[in-house]
């Protein structure tokens, strides 16, 4: 019992540091009496993974796969085969490339339609890290099949995929969100089962697991508020511990071949 609540206090400290863009922001939110509050309530959340069971999973995944696969569109948003950034560039290229994300990046995901009302969206696991990603912004759910790898891509990159027509770059999600905890014993321990499609586009992230699908209240997520790093994330669902990918922002960046420490 002591090491579960241990394991959800790490995870928890991890996932508040994923919104916080350097020191001075980390000061200030420290000092804000929302945050603490927020802080005293994930520490008393129980940990949902084990809503997850296998019908539900199946009945969850069924319906995402019908309803979305007709809407996914054939047209690639990124040429795979164009040589990308990688970790080789020197870090100062690499800041100057950061900068250059369209500020409106950020903003845009305000008017979104999740950010109106009740939302639902799709949880999943990878590493032992919750992510989880609006339905409105889901492309499909496709089981991980043989992946065709390509030389002189980010370790990130895994390869390509086929399903049907379509060229699906698959992304190692662990090594791409979590660069800093990645190592042999994880890469030893990862299962992944399935490829989570981002929007209309041909990413897709890899996951061990689904979850579920849970309706949320704009007053359960933690939401972005600032522009800076991590543009990806939209916001913290404070209740499950989880990530809130904004989609349009994650494509952004896998398109210009960068990954979370861009």
């Amino acid at each position: 019992m002591s090491s579960l609540i241990a394991s959800q206090k790490v995870m928890q400290h991890y996932l508040s540091a994923l919104l916080t863009d350097d020191g001075a922001t980390e000061t200030s939110l420290v000092e804000d009496a929302k945050t603490r509050e927020l802080n005293r309530l994930l520490a008393q959340a129980s940990p949902v993974a084990k809503v997850e069971s296998k019908p539900a999973v199946a009945a969850v995944l069924a319906p995402v796969v019908e309803k979305s696969q007709p809407t996914i569109q054939a047209n690639p948003i990124a040429d795979v085969s164009v040589p990308v950034h990688n970790r080789d560039v020197p870090i100062a290229e690499r800041l100057a490339l950061a900068k250059e994300v369209p500020p409106g990046v950020i903003s845009d995901s305000v008017n979104k339609a999740y950010r109106q009302g009740r939302f639902q969206a799709l949880f999943f696991n990878v590493a032992g890290l919750k992510l989880a990603v609006p339905l409105t912004e889901l492309g499909g759910i496709h089981q991980l099949g043989e992946i065709n790898s390509l030389f002189g891509k980010p370790a990130w990159f895994k390869g390509i995929m086929l399903y049907r027509q379509q060229k699906i770059s698959v992304v190692d999600s662990a090594r791409w969100v979590m660069p800093e905890k990645y190592d042999q014993a994880m890469e030893q321990k990862l299962n992944y089962q399935y490829v989570i499609m981002l929007g209309t586009s041909n990413w897709g992230l890899t996951c061990e697991t689904l979850i579920n699908t849970f309706s949320l209240e704009q007053d359960e997520v933690k939401w972005r508020e600032t522009d800076g790093k991590r543009p990806w994330m939209a916001g913290l669902i404070k209740k499950h511990m989880c990530a809130l990918v904004d989609v349009d922002a994650m494509i952004n960046l896998l398109n210009r071949g960068q990954d979370i420490n861009a």
